[in-house]
């Protein structure tokens, strides 16, 4: 088994203890103690911002993007472009983390998101757990070192997906927090309507209302037209280039790097979502196994917006929990080495190509969009992903022994407790 020989203990331990060193590091060095040439926010400090903003009352001016410039030139003395369009319900976060000084915040947010997400991670995957960290360990240190939020939104579809496993409606819980970040949680809410999973989809509303009226009650009502103001805004940036397209994992991305006309990209993303999720509801409808099931839904998460990032790539070790087992008792030598690689390679592009980018161009660029920034390729590492892993999925397993799996024996569909 080739992922399991790269994936050995003495690796595995080594990542574990990169992964506190790292985060004690950026934590140094948004505390000032580390001595390093500072041009551009990241995004735990556009956070921070906006958390500060929130208690001087004003929550709905953070959502407009000339005046998030203005404050995040001020902060940073650079040109930063990072404009503010999470929905209000994670407003109340970051108005928490805003108490705290940054390095403070930026320690307490990441480090215990980070824990939680690897617990999860770990209780998916069972024995093939150092697989899947390797495959993803690039992602988590782009994690980590922007500070953003993905180890947040991997734990609680990681959460979410466990519930579905044991057939519980408390599944609903961590699905209706993903109100935070609503676009990669639409695959499984449509994993919960095609399963009819009522209880889980009501208790999921329940949340999602509850979390929306806080955010109202904190905020003031003007922050929801503010907050749809700056969802129309992020579409034109978008369309006009303005996002770092070789930080982001979706198709729409990959097209739009190589010239593609945005509508043009827009209609292949839009179509790529709806097979992703027909895929879902196709893995329901054909009784396919929990395990199964859910590793998909995870996967088909990242293929709905244009707006996914490498950060986001945590749902990515998610799916690969699930199915990892799989995948090593059904694949060739040569299917896992290209599983792996391709894996690393999607996981780790982004940050790359910023490197080279940064060393070869230079980083006071205000607007991606502007300059020379090299092409979005791990939209495209993905999708040669998902035909690698039906390939191997597709074909019976081969008599290898393999991990045991946390879906072996549950219902799919089965009544929710």
């Amino acid at each position: 088994m080739i992922i399991t020989r790269f994936a050995t203990p003495l690796v595995t331990r080594v990542l574990l203890l990169l992964m506190p060193a790292v985060v004690l590091a950026k934590a140094a060095t948004l505390a000032g103690l580390t001595r390093i040439e500072k041009t551009e926010l990241t995004d735990f400090e556009t956070f921070h911002i906006v958390g500060r903003m929130i208690w001087q009352g004003r929550a709905a001016e953070a959502y407009h993007a000339g005046t998030m410039r203005e404050v995040q030139r001020v902060v940073s003395g650079s040109d930063t472009f990072m404009p503010w369009t999470y929905p209000p319900p994670f407003d109340l976060v970051v108005a928490g983390l805003a108490l705290l000084p940054v390095s403070l915040a930026y320690l307490l947010f990441t480090g215990a998101t980070l824990a939680a997400f690897l617990l999860v991670l770990k209780r998916i995957a069972g024995e093939a757990f150092p697989a899947v960290l390797l495959a993803i360990f690039p992602a988590i240190v782009v994690t980590i070192g922007c500070g953003q939020n993905g180890f947040l939104s991997g734990t609680l579809i990681g959460l979410a997906a466990l519930a579905f496993a044991g057939g519980r409606a408390l599944a609903g819980l961590p699905l209706g927090l993903m109100v935070v970040k609503p676009h990669l949680a639409v695959a499984f809410a449509l994993h919960a309507v095609a399963a009819r999973h009522w209880r889980c989809v009501g208790l999921a509303a329940c949340v999602v209302a509850l979390a929306c009226a806080a955010a109202t009650l904190a905020h003031g009502i003007a922050v929801w037209p503010a907050f749809v103001s700056a969802v129309a805004e992020a579409k034109a940036f978008l369309v006009a280039g303005y996002y770092p397209l070789h930080r982001m994992i979706s198709v729409y991305a990959a097209l739009r790097s190589l010239a593609v006309p945005a509508g043009v990209a827009l209609a292949v993303q839009a179509g790529i979502a709806f097979l992703a999720l027909s895929v879902v509801v196709a893995t329901i409808r054909g009784r396919r196994d929990t395990a199964t099931a859910l590793g998909a839904t995870a996967l088909a998460g990242l293929f709905v917006s244009p707006y996914a990032y490498d950060y986001d790539l945590t749902l990515y070790g998610i799916s690969l929990a699930f199915l990892m087992p799989d995948l090593i008792r059904r694949a060739s030598p040569r299917e896992q080495i290209a599983l792996l690689g391709l894996s690393l390679f999607t996981c780790g592009y982004g940050l790359l190509a910023s490197v080279w980018h940064d060393r070869m161009v230079g980083q006071d660029i205000p607007y991606p969009g502007t300059a020379a920034w090299p092409p979005s390729l791990a939209g495209f590492a993905l999708l040669a992903i998902v035909v690698l892993v039906w390939r191997i999925l597709s074909r019976a397993a081969g008599p290898v022994a393999a991990p045991a799996r946390l879906g072996d024996g549950l219902p799919l569909a089965g009544g929710l407790r």
